[in-house]
């Protein structure tokens, strides 16, 4: 399936309802910290299982917790210690979109994922490098890695 190059809103809201499970997860990004943005010139990520948040935004701000849970299919995720009571008074997780949550530590024991990392972090320098003046030498050196 294609994304939507559609400007009209229920044409964007079909693709999101009917996105496939690989896409979702692209959608399921948070913000990183200010720290970890310096730390790994990103600035989001995917967010997974095992991650630490801060919720930024609703009834439950300020709360931080791992990431207990990732629903693609609802597009929400449950973070430990964000948890309201059901009818029988028991806790359950709360859900939460990823985008009103900020990443403050990362699960990095996936190899993959490290690999994903430093592979943003790469792209992003040579788009900085073209905006900075330095355009020739960073497409120069793109063009030749695509030859190897």
């Amino acid at each position: 399936m294609r994304w939507v190059k559609s400007r009209q809103p229920r044409k964007q809201r079909r693709a999101l309802f009917n996105a496939p499970l690989h896409k979702r997860q692209k959608l399921m990004a948070a913000p990183l910290s200010p720290e970890l943005r310096r730390q790994y010139g990103i600035r989001s990520l995917p967010v997974r299982t095992g991650d630490e948040v801060v919720v930024m935004r609703g009834d439950f701000k300020g709360h931080k917790g791992k990431v207990v849970k990732v629903d693609l299919r609802r597009m929400r995720i449950y973070v430990d210690g964000v948890t309201v009571n059901n009818a029988r008074g028991e806790p359950r997780y709360y859900p939460l979109h990823p985008s009103k949550v900020m990443i403050v530590s990362l699960n990095l024991d996936d190899k993959r994922r490290r690999e994903i990392i430093e592979r943003k972090r790469k792209q992003r320098e040579a788009q900085l490098a073209l905006l900075r003046g330095g355009g020739e030498q960073a497409i120069g050196g793109r063009e030749q890695g695509a030859q190897q």
